[in-house]
Protein backbone atom coordinates (compact mmCIF):
# COMPACT_ATOMS: atom_id res chain seq x y z
CA UNK A 1 0.00 0.00 0.00
CA UNK A 2 1.42 3.24 -1.20
CA UNK A 3 1.43 5.62 1.54
CA UNK A 4 1.43 9.84 1.24
CA UNK A 5 2.23 12.04 4.51
CA UNK A 6 1.07 15.42 5.32
CA UNK A 7 3.25 17.11 7.67
CA UNK A 8 7.31 16.88 8.71
CA UNK A 9 6.98 16.75 12.53
CA UNK A 10 8.30 14.01 15.07
CA UNK A 11 5.17 12.15 14.60
CA UNK A 12 5.57 11.93 11.16
CA UNK A 13 9.20 10.77 11.43
CA UNK A 14 7.47 7.94 13.75
CA UNK A 15 4.47 6.85 12.09
CA UNK A 16 7.88 6.18 9.23
CA UNK A 17 9.54 4.05 11.72
CA UNK A 18 6.61 2.21 12.63
CA UNK A 19 5.02 1.70 9.29
CA UNK A 20 8.35 0.42 7.92
CA UNK A 21 7.81 -2.37 10.09
CA UNK A 22 4.92 -3.74 8.61
CA UNK A 23 4.08 -5.62 5.82
CA UNK A 24 3.24 -4.13 2.54
CA UNK A 25 3.66 -0.46 4.24
CA UNK A 26 5.11 2.04 1.07
CA UNK A 27 6.10 5.54 1.67
CA UNK A 28 6.14 7.28 -1.70
CA UNK A 29 5.26 10.91 -0.84
CA UNK A 30 5.22 13.55 1.30
CA UNK A 31 3.52 17.45 1.23
CA UNK A 32 4.53 20.04 2.80
CA UNK A 33 3.79 23.63 2.22
CA UNK A 34 7.51 24.80 1.77
CA UNK A 35 9.26 23.69 -0.80
CA UNK A 36 12.78 23.76 1.02
CA UNK A 37 11.06 21.75 4.19
CA UNK A 38 9.75 19.17 1.83
CA UNK A 39 12.90 18.24 0.10
CA UNK A 40 14.61 18.19 3.24
CA UNK A 41 12.26 15.63 4.74
CA UNK A 42 12.11 13.84 1.66
CA UNK A 43 15.95 13.67 1.42
CA UNK A 44 16.44 12.66 5.01
CA UNK A 45 13.58 9.77 5.03
CA UNK A 46 14.25 8.29 1.86
CA UNK A 47 10.97 9.40 0.05
CA UNK A 48 10.81 9.11 -3.94
CA UNK A 49 8.18 12.20 -3.90
CA UNK A 50 7.82 15.23 -2.33
CA UNK A 51 5.02 17.81 -3.02
CA UNK A 52 4.01 21.83 -2.25
CA UNK A 53 0.65 21.64 -3.20
CA UNK A 54 -1.73 18.98 -2.05
CA UNK A 55 -4.23 18.28 -4.83
CA UNK A 56 -1.29 17.75 -6.78
CA UNK A 57 -0.09 14.93 -4.44
CA UNK A 58 -3.38 13.01 -4.54
CA UNK A 59 -3.74 13.35 -7.74
CA UNK A 60 -0.22 12.43 -9.47
CA UNK A 61 -1.35 8.08 -9.01
CA UNK A 62 1.41 7.49 -6.65
CA UNK A 63 -0.39 7.15 -3.66
CA UNK A 64 -3.04 4.77 -2.50
CA UNK A 65 -3.76 6.53 1.18
CA UNK A 66 -2.54 9.57 3.25
CA UNK A 67 -1.85 9.76 6.51
CA UNK A 68 -2.10 13.66 7.81
CA UNK A 69 -0.14 15.30 10.68
CA UNK A 70 -0.74 18.76 9.90
CA UNK A 71 -1.46 20.98 12.96
CA UNK A 72 -5.45 19.97 14.61
CA UNK A 73 -6.76 23.02 12.57
CA UNK A 74 -5.53 22.27 9.06
CA UNK A 75 -6.90 17.93 9.67
CA UNK A 76 -10.76 18.64 8.23
CA UNK A 77 -9.83 20.57 5.30
CA UNK A 78 -7.19 18.36 4.13
CA UNK A 79 -8.86 15.23 4.70
CA UNK A 80 -11.80 16.46 2.74
CA UNK A 81 -9.55 17.08 -0.42
CA UNK A 82 -7.85 13.58 0.09
CA UNK A 83 -11.29 12.05 0.08
CA UNK A 84 -12.49 13.60 -2.59
CA UNK A 85 -9.83 12.28 -4.98
CA UNK A 86 -10.47 8.67 -3.94
CA UNK A 87 -7.52 8.83 -1.24
CA UNK A 88 -8.01 6.78 2.50
CA UNK A 89 -7.18 8.66 5.23
CA UNK A 90 -5.41 7.80 8.51
CA UNK A 91 -5.56 11.59 10.68
CA UNK A 92 -4.07 12.38 13.64
CA UNK A 93 -5.29 13.01 16.80
CA UNK A 94 -7.81 14.63 16.98
CA UNK A 95 -9.59 14.17 14.44
CA UNK A 96 -10.90 18.12 13.44
CA UNK A 97 -11.32 21.41 15.23
CA UNK A 98 -14.85 20.52 16.65
CA UNK A 99 -17.78 17.73 15.53
CA UNK A 100 -19.20 19.76 12.88
CA UNK A 101 -16.07 19.27 11.08
CA UNK A 102 -15.97 15.80 12.07
CA UNK A 103 -19.62 15.53 10.65
CA UNK A 104 -17.92 17.13 7.67
CA UNK A 105 -15.54 14.60 7.04
CA UNK A 106 -18.02 11.07 7.98
CA UNK A 107 -20.09 11.94 5.27
CA UNK A 108 -17.07 12.50 2.82
CA UNK A 109 -16.04 9.30 3.36
CA UNK A 110 -19.32 7.48 3.37
CA UNK A 111 -19.76 9.41 0.15
CA UNK A 112 -16.65 8.73 -1.64
CA UNK A 113 -16.55 5.25 -0.30
CA UNK A 114 -13.15 5.99 1.38
CA UNK A 115 -11.57 4.94 4.85
CA UNK A 116 -11.43 7.28 7.24
CA UNK A 117 -9.55 6.41 10.50
CA UNK A 118 -8.88 8.50 13.55
CA UNK A 119 -5.27 7.91 14.65
CA UNK A 120 -5.65 6.82 18.12
CA UNK A 121 -2.35 4.47 18.80
CA UNK A 122 -3.57 3.17 21.90
CA UNK A 123 -7.41 1.93 21.69
CA UNK A 124 -5.55 -0.54 19.08
CA UNK A 125 -2.91 -1.34 20.80
CA UNK A 126 -2.73 -5.32 22.22
CA UNK A 127 -3.31 -4.52 25.63
CA UNK A 128 -6.38 -1.88 25.29
CA UNK A 129 -8.07 -5.31 23.44
CA UNK A 130 -6.90 -7.38 26.82
CA UNK A 131 -8.99 -4.55 28.96
CA UNK A 132 -11.98 -4.78 26.69
CA UNK A 133 -12.03 -8.62 26.57
CA UNK A 134 -12.17 -8.80 30.62
CA UNK A 135 -14.30 -5.70 31.66
CA UNK A 136 -16.92 -8.95 32.46
CA UNK A 137 -14.87 -9.97 35.04
CA UNK A 138 -15.91 -6.29 37.31
CA UNK A 139 -19.13 -6.93 37.75
CA UNK A 140 -21.44 -3.83 37.47
CA UNK A 141 -18.97 -0.97 36.25
CA UNK A 142 -18.66 1.87 38.83
CA UNK A 143 -16.29 4.31 37.88
CA UNK A 144 -13.80 5.28 35.54
CA UNK A 145 -10.18 7.13 36.02
CA UNK A 146 -7.78 7.90 34.06
CA UNK A 147 -5.20 10.54 33.90
CA UNK A 148 -2.76 12.07 31.19
CA UNK A 149 -0.02 14.69 31.93
CA UNK A 150 2.85 15.25 30.43
CA UNK A 151 5.00 18.67 30.65
CA UNK A 152 5.34 19.89 27.22
CA UNK A 153 8.77 20.25 25.70
CA UNK A 154 7.07 23.90 24.75
CA UNK A 155 6.01 24.78 27.61
CA UNK A 156 9.42 26.22 28.84
CA UNK A 157 9.35 28.39 25.22
CA UNK A 158 5.86 29.55 25.69
CA UNK A 159 6.99 31.10 29.06
CA UNK A 160 10.25 32.40 27.42
CA UNK A 161 7.48 35.22 25.54
CA UNK A 162 7.37 32.26 22.51
CA UNK A 163 4.10 31.22 20.64
CA UNK A 164 4.64 27.11 19.75
CA UNK A 165 2.21 25.67 18.31
CA UNK A 166 1.11 23.73 20.70
CA UNK A 167 -0.40 26.49 22.58
CA UNK A 168 -1.72 28.56 20.21
CA UNK A 169 -5.61 28.67 19.67
CA UNK A 170 -5.33 29.27 16.25
CA UNK A 171 -4.25 25.70 15.40
CA UNK A 172 -7.13 24.33 17.86
CA UNK A 173 -4.31 23.19 20.24
CA UNK A 174 -4.28 22.96 23.91
CA UNK A 175 -4.21 20.27 26.83
CA UNK A 176 -7.51 18.80 26.31
CA UNK A 177 -6.96 18.44 22.38
CA UNK A 178 -3.86 17.40 22.32
CA UNK A 179 -3.34 14.93 26.02
CA UNK A 180 -7.30 14.81 27.42
CA UNK A 181 -7.89 12.98 24.37
CA UNK A 182 -6.13 10.01 25.18
CA UNK A 183 -8.38 9.73 28.29
CA UNK A 184 -12.12 10.63 26.93
CA UNK A 185 -11.42 8.30 23.84
CA UNK A 186 -10.62 5.15 25.62
CA UNK A 187 -13.88 6.01 27.90
CA UNK A 188 -15.81 6.44 24.82
CA UNK A 189 -14.95 3.09 23.09
CA UNK A 190 -15.65 1.38 26.60
CA UNK A 191 -18.67 3.21 28.02
CA UNK A 192 -20.38 5.25 24.92
CA UNK A 193 -21.42 8.90 25.33
CA UNK A 194 -22.06 9.91 28.89
CA UNK A 195 -25.57 11.80 29.97
CA UNK A 196 -23.84 14.70 31.08
CA UNK A 197 -20.27 16.61 31.69
CA UNK A 198 -18.64 19.43 33.77
CA UNK A 199 -15.48 20.98 32.92
CA UNK A 200 -12.69 22.32 34.37
CA UNK A 201 -9.45 24.32 33.07
CA UNK A 202 -6.30 26.37 34.59
CA UNK A 203 -6.38 28.85 30.92
CA UNK A 204 -3.18 30.60 30.01
CA UNK A 205 -2.67 33.66 28.65
CA UNK A 206 -2.36 32.32 24.83
CA UNK A 207 -6.22 31.37 24.89
CA UNK A 208 -6.04 27.78 25.19
CA UNK A 209 -6.12 25.42 28.28
CA UNK A 210 -2.98 24.68 30.42
CA UNK A 211 -4.79 21.80 32.04
CA UNK A 212 -8.19 20.67 33.00
CA UNK A 213 -10.72 18.34 34.31
CA UNK A 214 -13.95 16.72 33.35
CA UNK A 215 -16.32 14.88 35.83
CA UNK A 216 -18.96 12.46 33.81
CA UNK A 217 -21.92 11.12 34.61
CA UNK A 218 -23.60 7.91 33.10
CA UNK A 219 -26.93 5.97 34.19
CA UNK A 220 -25.28 3.42 36.16
CA UNK A 221 -21.43 5.08 36.93
CA UNK A 222 -19.54 8.13 36.83
CA UNK A 223 -15.84 8.93 34.71
CA UNK A 224 -13.23 11.33 36.33
CA UNK A 225 -10.53 12.05 33.57
CA UNK A 226 -7.65 14.84 34.27
CA UNK A 227 -4.73 16.14 31.91
CA UNK A 228 -2.14 18.91 31.71
CA UNK A 229 0.49 19.95 29.12
CA UNK A 230 1.89 22.13 31.91
CA UNK A 231 2.49 19.24 34.94
CA UNK A 232 3.44 15.57 34.95
CA UNK A 233 1.40 12.70 36.35
CA UNK A 234 2.11 9.34 37.45
CA UNK A 235 -1.32 7.96 38.41
CA UNK A 236 -2.28 5.08 36.40
CA UNK A 237 -5.94 4.64 35.27
CA UNK A 238 -8.57 2.39 36.99
CA UNK A 239 -11.87 0.57 35.81
CA UNK A 240 -13.39 -0.11 39.18
CA UNK A 241 -16.33 -2.58 39.46
CA UNK A 242 -18.24 -3.87 42.14
CA UNK A 243 -16.80 -7.15 42.18
CA UNK A 244 -13.04 -5.98 41.05
CA UNK A 245 -10.98 -3.24 39.63
CA UNK A 246 -8.69 -3.21 36.34
CA UNK A 247 -5.34 -1.06 36.62
CA UNK A 248 -3.99 0.31 33.55
CA UNK A 249 -0.62 1.58 34.34
CA UNK A 250 -1.31 4.31 31.39
CA UNK A 251 -4.18 5.23 29.77
CA UNK A 252 -2.20 6.43 26.31
CA UNK A 253 0.29 3.84 25.99
CA UNK A 254 -1.20 0.93 28.47
CA UNK A 255 1.70 -1.58 28.95
CA UNK A 256 0.89 -3.45 31.95
CA UNK A 257 -3.28 -4.65 32.73
CA UNK A 258 -4.23 -6.44 36.09
CA UNK A 259 -7.44 -6.77 37.85
CA UNK A 260 -7.29 -6.95 41.11
CA UNK A 261 -10.21 -8.73 43.26
CA UNK A 262 -11.90 -8.29 46.24
CA UNK A 263 -11.08 -11.33 47.78
CA UNK A 264 -7.33 -10.18 47.30
CA UNK A 265 -6.19 -12.41 43.96
CA UNK A 266 -5.02 -10.34 41.00
CA UNK A 267 -5.17 -11.25 37.73
CA UNK A 268 -2.04 -10.33 35.32
CA UNK A 269 -3.81 -9.22 31.82
CA UNK A 270 -0.61 -7.44 30.34
CA UNK A 271 0.02 -9.20 26.77
CA UNK A 272 3.56 -8.66 24.40
CA UNK A 273 3.43 -5.82 22.50
CA UNK A 274 5.95 -3.63 20.04
CA UNK A 275 6.76 -0.26 22.01
CA UNK A 276 5.60 1.11 18.66
CA UNK A 277 2.16 1.14 18.97
CA UNK A 278 1.92 3.02 15.52
CA UNK A 279 2.21 -0.12 14.00
CA UNK A 280 -0.85 -1.77 14.96
CA UNK A 281 -3.21 1.38 13.67
CA UNK A 282 -1.39 1.20 11.01
CA UNK A 283 -1.99 -2.68 10.27
CA UNK A 284 -5.67 -2.15 11.21
CA UNK A 285 -6.18 0.67 8.59
CA UNK A 286 -4.23 -1.33 6.00
CA UNK A 287 -5.93 -4.62 6.92
CA UNK A 288 -9.48 -2.70 6.93
CA UNK A 289 -8.65 -1.33 3.39
CA UNK A 290 -7.48 -5.05 1.84
CA UNK A 291 -10.58 -6.49 3.07
CA UNK A 292 -12.73 -3.93 1.72
CA UNK A 293 -14.06 -2.09 4.90
CA UNK A 294 -14.38 1.33 5.30
CA UNK A 295 -14.63 1.79 9.07
CA UNK A 296 -12.65 0.29 12.12
CA UNK A 297 -14.74 -1.03 14.78
CA UNK A 298 -12.87 0.41 17.67
CA UNK A 299 -11.54 3.79 16.58
CA UNK A 300 -15.31 4.27 14.44
CA UNK A 301 -16.60 7.49 12.76
CA UNK A 302 -19.24 7.38 16.30
CA UNK A 303 -16.67 6.95 18.52
CA UNK A 304 -14.74 9.56 17.00
CA UNK A 305 -17.77 11.88 17.24
CA UNK A 306 -18.64 11.13 19.89
CA UNK A 307 -15.36 11.68 21.71
CA UNK A 308 -15.48 15.21 19.82
CA UNK A 309 -18.90 16.05 21.57
CA UNK A 310 -17.52 15.72 24.63
CA UNK A 311 -14.62 17.99 24.24
CA UNK A 312 -16.69 20.55 22.15
CA UNK A 313 -18.71 20.76 25.47
CA UNK A 314 -16.03 20.76 28.19
CA UNK A 315 -14.31 23.48 25.88
CA UNK A 316 -17.82 25.31 25.45
CA UNK A 317 -17.95 25.27 29.60
CA UNK A 318 -14.29 26.20 29.89
CA UNK A 319 -14.93 29.03 27.81
CA UNK A 320 -12.21 27.92 25.39
CA UNK A 321 -13.09 28.61 21.06
CA UNK A 322 -11.03 28.52 17.97
CA UNK A 323 -11.24 29.86 14.86
CA UNK A 324 -12.76 27.07 12.92
CA UNK A 325 -15.46 27.41 15.26
CA UNK A 326 -16.90 30.43 13.56
CA UNK A 327 -17.91 28.55 10.84
CA UNK A 328 -19.02 25.39 13.17
CA UNK A 329 -23.03 26.05 14.26
CA UNK A 330 -22.65 23.60 17.24
CA UNK A 331 -26.50 23.82 18.41
CA UNK A 332 -27.26 22.61 14.44
CA UNK A 333 -24.78 19.95 14.87
CA UNK A 334 -25.84 18.77 17.88
CA UNK A 335 -29.81 18.60 16.80
CA UNK A 336 -28.81 16.64 13.44
CA UNK A 337 -26.98 13.97 15.49
CA UNK A 338 -29.64 13.79 18.23
CA UNK A 339 -27.23 14.93 21.13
Amino acid sequence: MRFGVIGTNWITEEFIRSGREVDGFSLEAVYSRTEERAREFAARQGIPYWFTDLEDMVKSKRIDAVYIASPNSFHASQALVCMEHGMHVLCEKPLASNAAEVLQMIQAARWHEVLLMEAVKSTLAPNFRAIQGNLHKLGPIRRYVASNGQYSSRYDAYKAGQMPNAFNPAFSNGALMDIGIYCVYPLVVLLGKPQRIQAEAVMLDSGVDGQGSILMRYPDCEAAVMYSKITTSFLPAEIQGEDATMVIDKINRPQKVEIRYRDGRVEDLTVPQTSHLMQYEIREFMELIQNGKRESATNSHQNSLMAMQIMDEARRQIGLRFPADAHADWGKQEEETGT
